[in-house]
């Protein structure tokens, strides 16, 4: 069986989407089927290969509008030859991801006028971050259009979790169930073997460790984190990611090491006395929470998408109050101290999230999922 993914981000673009993209791609590699992904071109990297883990992978032609965060598919000659080829492989089924990019726009379309079975994973609850003028109004007005043609083809819509399945009722579109965010225990153990002390390396001292991990952009709440932390004494952030805001959080104290190799962020999250997310973003279900509860670091995090399912209550993480875009440096301040304050109640909450991420959050048992729904078309 070969199966297409169509991913506008992957690999090596660091992010959740991107990852999800390449754990199942990389498992139906494992159950004897061919992947094939379909994604974006990238500077210095070809159009067309075949990775270390058998996966083929197709980059095309685009403009890489808001920074490359949103790959808008660049019509021409190599995108005519390249798009021949890949349907030129009589695909049995398609993976369509995120239901609002130019490509998974162009992807749904194109596998319905073939006759090719698919789905689409949705990865958000909310619309682009593009602001509350025109520009946001527009960027409005494209999601409704794009999401109305997916939904055109038929083909049945899954999220990443309960709250992305709720998001797609805005589109008109009734959800057939979660395909949810995961992890690899495996790998994340394989990765924490012969961990350096990051304390040392990073020269923190006998402070507490808060970590984040992500994109340094506003979006993702870093600096308001990176003020809240300045408040603590004996504490220090490590945030590890790149973006305009790096020199921002240096200069309020935090260590800023830039984007780091997948090994180090599985390290760092089991040697961090706490993982923080303050997202104001309206994120599918943040990859880095599953690890963090994974590598029982304890966990801080605004009400994001994925928030109900792994932490369902406070003997498994702080949850901070309110809305995402309603939080404040003084609430984050307040949620770090409380698990700072008593290791105690840290520990045990990291041991419950521990718990829930390896009973629910596997990516064998998604892609078992997937695979039955595949079967079944």
């Amino acid at each position: 069986m070969t199966i297409c993914y169509f991913s506008a981000q992957y690999l090596p673009t660091v992010g959740g989407v991107e990852r999800y993209t390449w754990n199942l791609a990389r498992r139906t590699v494992a159950a004897g089927h061919r992947a094939i992904v379909v994604t974006s071109a990238l500077p210095n990297l070809p159009e067309h290969e075949i990775d270390g883990h058998g996966i083929e992978i197709y980059r095309l032609p685009v403009w890489p509008v808001m920074n490359g965060r949103f790959p808008v598919i660049k019509p021409g000659a190599r995108f005519d030859a390249l798009t021949a080829q890949i349907w030129a492989q009589k695909l049995d089924f398609c993976v369509v991801q995120t239901r609002m990019y130019t490509q998974s726009v162009w992807a749904a379309r194109a596998a319905k006028r073939r006759g090719i079975p698919m789905l689409v994973i949705d990865h958000s609850t909310g619309y682009m971050p593009m602001g509350s003028g025109l520009l946001g109004a527009c960027g409005r007005l494209y999601e409704q259009v794009a999401c109305r043609l997916v939904r055109g083809t038929g083909a049945p819509f899954y999220g990443v979790s309960a709250a992305a399945c709720r998001w797609l009722h805005t589109f008109g579109i009734t959800a057939a169930g979660t395909m949810p965010n995961a992890i690899d225990p495996a790998a994340l153990e394989q990765e924490a073997v012969h961990a350096p002390d990051w304390r040392a390396k990073l020269n923190l001292g006998d402070r507490k460790i808060v970590l984040f991990v992500g994109r340094l952009i506003p979006e993702k709440g870093a600096g308001l984190l990176a003020q809240a932390v300045a408040q603590l004494p004996g504490v220090v952030l490590v945030a590890a990611g790149s973006g305009p805001q790096q020199q921002e959080l240096a200069d309020l104290g935090a260590v800023t090491p830039g984007a780091l190799p997948h090994d180090a962020v599985v390290q760092l999250l089991r040697q961090a006395d706490v993982y923080c997310l303050p997202t104001r973003y309206a994120e599918g279900f943040p990859t880095t929470l599953l690890e963090a509860a994974a590598c029982r670091c304890p966990i801080v995090c605004t009400r994001t998408a994925g928030t109900e399912e792994l932490l369902p209550d406070d003997t498994h993480g702080i949850v901070l109050p309110g809305q995402p875009q309603d939080t404040t440096v003084e609430t984050i301040r307040a949620g770090l101290q409380t698990l700072l304050d008593d290791p105690a109640r840290a520990h045990a909450c990291a041991e419950a999230a521990y718990r829930n991420v390896y009973a629910h959050f596997t990516w064998d048992a998604v892609f078992d999922k997937m695979m039955g729904i595949i079967n079944q078309s």
